[in-house]
């Protein structure tokens, strides 16, 4: 199977957060820009609200298969390094190379 670029977007809840995970989350807040750091990237980006519920983590990636897995472990990876308990990983894969394009119409 040929290597095909995916967007790949992870969806989960935030379990069982302590205060200090709280208030880390809460400051990690205060230095983000949804317009820029929010889109996604190879890096991946990972990205919550104040109430602290619901999250998402956005990658690209390429591969041969399994986009899935591979953006679920990321996921997995990035919420591990903060420190954070997670629950309810879901993802959601968009396959770029196949992705139709609609270009518009040239008048005239």
């Amino acid at each position: 199977m040929a290597e095909h670029t995916y967007r790949v977007l992870v969806r989960g809840r935030f379990a069982d957060l302590t205060d200090d995970q709280r208030a880390t989350l809460r400051d990690r807040l205060a230095g983000f820009d949804f317009m820029r750091d929010a889109g996604f990237s190879e890096e991946g980006a990972l990205t919550y609200d104040e109430k602290l519920d619901f999250f998402s983590y956005r990658v690209i990636l390429t591969a041969a298969e399994k986009p899935d897995d591979a953006g679920l472990r990321r996921a997995s990876t990035a919420l591990d390094a903060l420190g954070v308990d997670f629950k309810g990983l879901k993802a959601k894969v968009t396959d770029m190379d196949e992705m139709k394009i609609n270009r518009p119409k040239r008048l005239g």
